[in-house]
């Protein structure tokens, strides 16, 4: 399986940015998928998920101001971010997996987010 992640930028605060993963390879075998983000000198968290029963999480810090989304049609995954903040700031990594919620298996490379306040 792999992932490439899309539509990372610069961005000021307040703005808005539509992450998106393409998943390719053996799709059939993914169940769960989410984004996780890692900013520097931080460790990588989970930012939004979606768990094979279809239930989503977010962390606390964005609930309400971003949206994930699985087009499993296309093969695609999404992160609607709107209302950016400079802590926002991260790279962040597109995740598939095996099991019944995402974590672990596979990876994208990350795309990088910046917010400028």
């Amino acid at each position: 399986v792999q992932l490439v992640e899309s539509g990372g930028g610069l961005v000021q605060a307040g703005g808005s940015l539509r992450l998106s993963c393409a998943v390719s390879g053996r799709t059939f075998s993914i169940n769960a998928m989410g984004w996780y983000r890692q900013a520097p000198g931080k460790q990588r968290e989970l930012v939004a998920g979606i768990s094979s029963s279809g239930s989503i999480d977010y962390a606390d810090s964005v609930k309400g101001r971003f949206t994930i989304s699985r087009d499993n049609g296309k093969n695609m995954l999404y992160l609607q971010m709107n209302s950016l903040k400079p802590e926002d700031t991260a790279v962040y990594y597109c995740n598939a997996a095996r099991g019944r919620y995402p974590g672990n298996d596979y990876w994208g490379k990350g795309t990088l987010v910046t917010v400028s306040s």
